[in-house]
Order: C-alpha cells, then structure tokens, then sequence
C-alpha cells in the first residue's frame, strides 16, 4: 500500500492526484481542528495592575511641625506621617476643662441654694403656722373685749404676709429645681450642662489627638508636606498606595466577555517582568462598560453613529507568587483567561 502510494505521488500525475486531494485534505482537517480548539482562551493587552489609593488628609487645620516620611517611603498601618503645631489645640483643651469646672461650681452653687430654700420653706411653714395660731388666740379674745380692731388687723396682715412668703419661696425652689433638671439630687454628671460641657472637652481632647496624621494602611507614600505648610482640614495633602490586595483591571471587548465567568483561572505578564508570570482568577466583571462610567456618556441616540465596540472592565486577583517583585499600580499587563469553552461541530466537542 506505502509503495503503490509512493510510485503514485513519484509520477508527474500522481504528484498532481496528491496535490489536488490529499493536501486540500490536511489543510481541512487542520483549520478544522484549530476552529475546535480555538475560543477557548481570550487575551488583551489592555490590562493594568491596581491598587487601592488612599487620599491622606488631615482632620482639623493647622501648620505642620514636623514630617516623618519622605516621598516614595514604604510605610506600615499606624506609622506616624506628620504632625501639625498642637499648641492651638492644647490651649483649646484647658478653656474646655475650665468651661467644665465652671459648670460644675455653678450646679454645686444651686443645689446649694436648692438646701437653702428648702430650709427657708420650713422657716416660713413655722411662721405661719405661728401667725395662725396667734391670730386665732387674738380673736378668741376680742370676744372678751380685750383686743382691739387694728390688733387683729395687723395679726391678719401677719398671717397674709407669711402665707404669700411660703408661696414665692416654694415658686423660688421649683426654678432651682428645674435649672438642676428636674431632680436636685441626681448626681452633676447627668446634668445637661454638665454633658455639653464635657463633651467640648472631649472634642477638644480629640482635636489634639487629631494633630498626628499616621498611615491607615501599609503602602507607599507619594509625597510628603512640608514644614511650615498650612493644611485646611479635609484637603489632600498626599496619597498612600496600598501594598496589599493588588489586582489587576483587563478591559476586554463585550464580544470576548461571551464565555467569562466568576472564578475562571487567568495568567498574567507584567510588561515590566516579561520573564515571570503571574496567575489569578477573575473575581468580578463590571456591570456597565466603560464609556457609562465618563464623565460625559456617548448620546449614541443623536447625530451621526458609528457602532464602536466597547470595553468591559474586568477584575481579576492575584495569586501570591513566592520572590515574586514588586508591583506597582499602573503598570501594563497582558491578560489571558481561560474560559474552558468548547466549540462544536455536528454535536461533537473538542
């Protein structure tokens, strides 16, 4: 059979059989096996490794006094970055703590007065309780003739006068009690003023503790403030890129997204490590392209259109890789997933 084939493709008309048939033949079977087997990893170059960035700021305004980092320091969660002149708020501090002994000494000074007209009611009960009991021994005698009409007149006016003294003290006592918050004998620091006032101390307190400006998560700092430079509260003063949890952003074409799904595995090489190679998984898929995210979205709905495939930003983890460099947000990558997808011809999968 190899010989009869042989002396076939030997002769100048078998070479022309060979060509026409068995070539044509190869070159099928071979794009048909390469159609089979294609579709199942997608690529893009349009790929970015990133981090989280941490815009540092600082919370209450003031001068910096001292800086601790210099630019494009690697630095731990905690560590101190700068500090601003606390003076101001250490002054700030001892107005609060005397606004506090001062509210305590005025409370103090009216429960005091609350005692003292408590015993100025009992006074004033005694006395009248006395006129009472004289006025009546007075009209007991006038019966007999020996007291005179102005004598119990002016007994009566005792009797009015200390009624009316009970009244306004009583009213002069329930003002103390209310200005103590309804209940004189519960202790200062339930107080209301009392509380707004320790408050402002512990605002104060916070403020000053605020003046120290440290990392809140392990990273790289970009820049570091100057001596001297004035910080308003709530403006950035530098950024922190954070040394953990890199991922890398692939922004692939919506007709290559057919077949992704959550948790396939991805190979990545870093442009700036052509020699190494990273994997992963894709950890999420955005839900919107890129273009919905612009600040000024397309309005395909009006003038001329022209259909422009659009990108899908895709997240994809980084496995930990042993002495593996390091990375640094921004840089280019190349992206390869694999979507374990099959193609079929006839019912048939490769």
């Amino acid at each position: 059979m190899i010989s009869s084939i042989r002396q076939l493709v030997s002769s100048q008309r078998g070479k022309r059989i060979f060509l026409l048939m068995f070539v044509p033949l190869v070159l099928v079977a071979g794009g048909l096996i390469l159609y089979l087997q294609g579709g199942r990893f997608i690529e893009t170059d349009n790929a970015y490794v990133k981090a989280d960035v941490v815009p540092i700021s600082a919370e209450v305004s003031g001068s910096v006094a001292k800086v601790f980092v210099s630019a494009n320091q690697s630095v731990d969660k905690g560590q101190l970055l700068f500090s601003l002149d606390n003076q101001p708020f250490l002054v700030a501090v001892r107005k609060a703590q005397a606004h506090l002994d001062r509210v305590r000494t005025e409370l103090e000074a009216l429960k005091t007065s609350y005692r003292e007209k408590q015993a100025q009611i009992e006074l004033a009960k005694t006395n009248h309780a006395f006129a009472l009991r004289e006025l009546k021994r007075q009209r007991d005698l006038k019966g007999k003739n020996f007291v005179s009409e102005s004598d119990l007149d002016d007994l009566q006016h005792a009797v009015d006068s200390s009624q009316q003294q009970l009244a306004v003290i009583t009213l002069d006592l329930q003002r103390i009690a209310a200005s103590l918050g309804g209940n004189a004998e519960a202790p200062l620091e339930e107080h209301p003023s009392y509380l707004a006032a320790f408050a402002d101390l512990e605002e104060a307190q916070l403020n000053l503790r605020r003046v120290d400006v440290r990392a809140p998560l392990r990273g790289v700092i970009s820049k570091a403030p100057l001596v001297g430079q004035y910080i308003r509260a709530g403006n950035t003063v530098t950024a922190l890129v954070a040394s953990d949890n890199l991922w890398v952003e692939a922004n692939f074409t919506e007709t290559d997204l057919t077949h992704v799904r959550t948790g396939q595995l991805v190979n990545v090489r870093i442009d700036t490590y052509p020699d190494m190679e990273w994997h992963g998984t894709v950890e999420s898929i955005s839900p919107a392209t890129g273009a919905e995210f612009s600040i000024i979205p397309a309005q395909n709905a009006t003038g001329n259109w022209v259909k422009v495939p659009q990108r899908v930003p895709v997240r994809i983890h980084l496995d930990s890789l042993a002495d593996a460099p390091a990375l640094r947000a921004g840089l280019s990558a190349v992206v390869e997933v694999d979507t374990e997808h099959r193609r079929q011809l006839l019912g048939m999968s490769w």
